[in-house]
């Protein structure tokens, strides 16, 4: 992740009858500094580091920053690229909407993190080339016929997604009341990183994903209050496998909704044992968004090669191809896979299994307690129920022609969101990486909007 490149758009993945489904990617970095560095030690007790009062940039006062220490941004358009590799930090704007960190699409990442336990919390970022928030690991060794200038099929220069292993994993992650718009990849990205969490936050006008985790087992992740709009997917998770939710979050707008899947171009496959529970997931049939050539279109959540995972008591609606659906993606097969207790309306199909054409077979995944209409296979609870082993098989698909897109680049900008409550009094809290106490029992299914 250190060279720099031009921004990589994701590949689409044929699966299923018709259907498409976005690939996962890694980002860039314009970073000289190893990825994964960490500064462990402190030289003397945490320090506030005012922006511009202290300091004259953001990466100045990041650069000076030691463990314990917070900077402390004010109000004001800030044109750099930050790169992070102090751990223990907390980069912390006063105003949510009035500091911005622009990168006046010339630049790659807004923020690239390659240490452990830094937070960042309440600011803008925007208009960026690659991503806003970049948390990464460093990148393994890269695999036979990889060519770290000229890239290889399927495999573009610089792209540290298809190491031959995952290399160092960043452990403990945080964003908090972050706006992410208009940058050419994904706004909140974590990647080769465990223990974190996307919190009242807000993510549009990204070309890939709002928000992005992969390669990643455990992933020990949280994305919760989140609002993911106008974006070619809201929330995409490939290879982010156990103790990684996607819950009470907004998800609205988009051409895909939330999708985690399986696939070869990164670590870790297959993906398996996610939880999306208690999610908004409404209109995901907008051609008002940036879109990737071929990507999928019209769905609410996509599962895709995944394994055990659990979509529960969401609302789903007004997704024109399908409400929930299961399919293969490459070699790999849904399996295991638990869609309960869902309401669902105003799709085009509310909840399907399908698979590749020449792919056969049950993989024992099920349907219960769902309040639906339309259903491939018909009476999918019955044919796929979670009392027994499944026997029924899949069903015909077909998902919707997608529009053109945007140029996000031109996307409007989003309206102000809410800032941090005592941005300018409350102590710093460093990023944990720990296991997420999640109780997904006490999550209900969102009010209709």
């Amino acid at each position: 992740m250190s060279s720099r490149r031009a921004p990589r758009r994701a590949a689409a993945a044929v699966i299923g009858s018709g259907l498409l489904l976005l690939a996962g990617c890694g980002g860039s970095a314009p970073s000289a500094t190893p990825p994964g560095t960490t500064a462990t030690t402190s030289a003397g007790p945490p320090r506030i580091l005012k922006v511009p009062g202290d300091k004259p940039t953001i990466q100045a006062a990041v650069s000076d920053a030691h463990r314990g220490d917070m900077v402390l941004i004010s109000p004001g358009e800030y044109h750099e690229s930050v790169e992070v590799n102090v751990a223990g930090i907390v980069i912390r704007g006063l105003d949510r909407n009035t500091v911005i960190v622009d990168g006046d699409f010339k630049k790659e990442n807004g923020f690239f993190v390659g240490a452990d336990e830094v937070a960042i919390e309440n600011l803008t970022v925007r208009n960026f080339n690659s991503n806003g928030v970049f948390f990464t690991g460093s990148p393994g060794d890269a695999p036979a016929g990889y060519d770290a200038q000229n890239g290889s099929p399927n495999n573009p220069a610089g792209n540290p997604s298809h190491a031959a292993n995952p290399g160092t994993i960043l452990k403990g992650y945080r964003a908090s009341y972050v706006t992410t718009y208009n940058n050419g990849l994904y706004g909140l990205y974590a990647f080769a990183a465990q223990g974190g969490r996307f919190d009242h936050s807000y993510a549009s006008g990204h070309p890939d994903s709002g928000v992005y985790v992969g390669q990643c087992n455990p992933c020990d992740a949280v994305v919760t209050d989140v609002i993911g709009e106008h974006n070619a997917v809201g929330f995409e998770g490939t290879n982010a496998s156990t103790n990684i939710y996607v819950i009470n979050s907004v998800w609205r707008a988009n051409r895909v909704g939330v999708t985690f899947n399986s696939q070869t171009t990164e670590q870790l496959a297959p993906q398996g044992s996610a939880t999306v529970a208690g999610n908004l997931v409404v209109d995901n049939s907008s051609a008002d968004t940036p879109a990737q050539a071929r990507g999928a279109f019209g769905l609410g959540v996509a599962l895709g090669g995944s394994r055990n995972d659990v979509v529960i008591r969401n609302r789903i609606t007004g997704n024109v191809s399908a409400g929930v659906i299961l399919t293969s993606l490459e070699t790999f097969l849904p399996e295991g896979n638990r869609i309960e207790a869902n309401a669902l309306d105003g799709n085009g199909v509310d909840l399907v299994y399908t698979l590749a054409t020449g792919q056969t077979g049950a993989r024992t995944n099920c349907f219960v307690g769902n309040t639906f209409t339309t259903s491939s296979p018909p009476g999918i609870e019955a044919a796929l129920p979670c009392t027994a082993t499944a026997s029924g098989g899949p069903g015909p698909f077909t998902q919707q022609t997608a529009p053109p897109g945007l140029d996000y680049r031109k996307m409007t900008a989003p309206p102000a969101q809410p800032s941090m409550p005592d941005a300018a009094t409350a102590p710093p809290q460093l990023a944990t990486a720990q296991v997420p106490q999640i109780d997904v029992a006490t999550l209900t299914v969102p009010a209709a909007p």
